[in-house]
């Protein structure tokens, strides 16, 4: 887990909560699993439930959290939507936000998240410039110059700048934090027995919470 000032040994919350399937399900309470996010946030999702992650390429937990994000976005409902925002707390954390949008706008991102994920820590191919980055990117179809061009573009400083605004709406100072629905703040918390299972858990239960609300 990242955050701002403090970067912790790698791996610390796969180690401590690893698994947690044969345990019963827990009523999470406000203060305790989540906490609130005042005021609201509008989501970018329309009628849909949102579950957004802020997470990073540069950040191993996010890299160990992304099985449990593939089995939180099995399991939504319908009515909600899994979304990614990109984290831009160090310099290398904002190239990558840089390079996750431009992906986004040519529909590369389903294809790379993952596999940028492996590059780096499985691979450990040295990604650390735009065009390092781009170089990635250009494997899946980009072409390597216009995409370093758009990463430096003012469109993509825009969402840069907006990152941090939201960042700050949020309340996010480390990663991988879930939001659901711009009303609640989930992290992995070993002094509170929160794990990468617990916050699937507790995700799932807000949707349904806000699921439930949506019909009166």
């Amino acid at each position: 887990m990242f955050m701002r000032s403090l970067i912790l040994v790698t791996g610390l919350f796969c180690a401590v909560f690893a698994h947690a399937a044969d345990e019963p399900a827990t009523k999470w309470e406000a203060g305790t699993a989540w906490q609130p996010i005042d005021p609201p946030v509008p989501t970018s999702t329309g009628s849909k439930i949102e579950v957004l992650e802020v997470f990073s390429y540069a950040c191993p937990h996010c890299a160990h959290f992304q099985p449990y994000a593939e089995a939180l976005k099995a399991k939504l409902p319908k009515n909600a939507e899994f979304v990614l925002m990109p984290a831009d707390f160090q310099p290398r954390w904002v190239a990558f936000a840089r390079g996750f949008y431009v992906a986004k706008d040519l529909g590369l991102v389903d294809k790379t998240h993952q596999a940028l994920f492996d590059a780096i820590y499985r691979d450990r191919r040295p990604l650390n410039s735009l065009d390092d980055i781009a170089g990635f990117y250009a494997g899946y179809g980009a072409n390597k110059e216009s995409f370093v061009s758009t990463m430096q573009s003012f469109v993509i400083d825009g969402r840069i700048a907006k990152i941090r605004e939201m960042e700050a709406k949020y309340g996010v100072d480390q990663t991988p934090t879930l939001v659901v629905n711009g009303k609640y703040r989930i992290v992995a918390n070993p002094d509170k027995g929160i794990g990468f299972d617990q916050m699937v858990e507790i995700a799932l239960q807000l949707v349904k919470q806000e699921s439930a609300a949506k019909k009166h």
